[in-house]
């Protein structure tokens, strides 16, 4: 089977200006009726998408909605499963905790208007609400010059163009599955205060890169820790990568700031690692950023995303 990247939902493309993620959990009152309406969801969701970008144009609305295993095998006990679709269970770190957070259903949709992100959401939830409860729901934004919260730029060593396609979506290895995606969403809330209290140089030991010209250090520059060091995978002498699309967002006048990280990887198991490799190893980063809320979800094709609407896994 050949993998179609039209055939993806919007795993691998730009993080966006406006964005909003949401988490939910099923009410598990009356299964007939949340697999209706889920299968009513998943036959409009593409429309709602092609009609926005209409009426938005040249706007253009980036779009992903997905299952976490507990929804999976609570809606489709009897369909096949993703051959890495689990229960995210946290990473327990000696210093530094990465928690699960129970949730169903997820949605994340990105443009460059507020306005539009709403009216995306607004109408898709319009026909979840009677079903659902919302674990939580993130209003990011794109911060100045591409930079992360903490200032320094974020997304340098991202895949982009056919490599972004060939680290996010599931291929031939899982054909029933393929053009899909596993989407990792954590977020974190970061003290601020004190990392900005630290000089410059300090910063970019922690990071592993300048924080003005986005230049990584030599190995000998970085801290043993540095974050460029820590998160990445090279397992069997081979770095494996995931496509991040990090958002900001913060409550100001509450002194919140934070980053909503969300990965999305063709293998889990790559992000899995990238994960137990900074909670485990005292990633520098985590000194100054904790963890809230955490999930892994599947992202179906669009191919099986029809299938849902015809309620063929039920």
């Amino acid at each position: 089977m050949e993998v179609k990247a039209d055939l993806a939902q919007d795993v691998f493309k730009d993080a966006g200006e406006s964005v909003i993620f949401v988490m939910l959990s099923l009410k598990r009152e009356d299964i007939e009726k949340e697999r209706e309406i889920i299968a009513d969801m998943a036959d409009r969701i593409g429309a709602i998408q092609r009609s926005m970008n209409i009426r938005v144009a040249p706007e253009t609305v980036k779009l992903s909605f997905g299952f976490s295993n507990r929804a999976w095998e609570y809606l489709f006990p009897h369909a096949a499963k993703p051959k890495e679709l689990e229960d995210f269970k946290g990473v327990n770190g000696k210093n530094h905790q990465a928690p699960t957070t129970p949730a169903d259903l997820f949605l994340h949709v990105r443009a460059d208007e507020a306005s539009t992100t709403y009216l995306v959401v607004d109408q898709i939830m319009g026909f979840l609400r009677p079903i659902v409860d919302v674990v939580d729901e993130t209003h990011g934004f794109h911060y100045r010059e591409g930079r992360a919260i903490i200032d320094f730029i974020d997304g340098t060593e991202n895949p982009v163009g056919e490599e972004a396609k060939e680290w996010a979506i599931i291929g031939a290895e899982d054909p029933e599955f393929i053009n899909g995606s596993y989407a990792f969403a954590q977020k974190y809330v970061h003290d601020l205060d004190a990392w900005r209290a630290l000089p410059t140089e300090v910063q970019e030991k922690y990071v592993g890169r300048r924080k003005y010209s986005d230049l990584e250090l030599s190995d000998e520059e970085k801290d043993p820790r540095a974050h460029n060091i820590i998160s990445q995978d090279n397992r069997d002498d081979e770095e494996h990568k995931i496509v991040r699309m990090n958002v900001v967002y913060a409550h100001p006048g509450e002194g919140v700031r934070g980053t909503y990280f969300i990965g999305y990887a063709r293998h889990w198991d790559v992000t899995r690692q990238m994960l137990t490799n900074m909670f485990t190893q005292d990633d520098r980063l985590l000194e100054y950023s904790t963890a809230l809320k955490g999930q892994l979800f599947f992202i179906p094709s669009k191919e099986l995303m029809g299938r849902i609407a015809e309620s063929e896994l039920f």
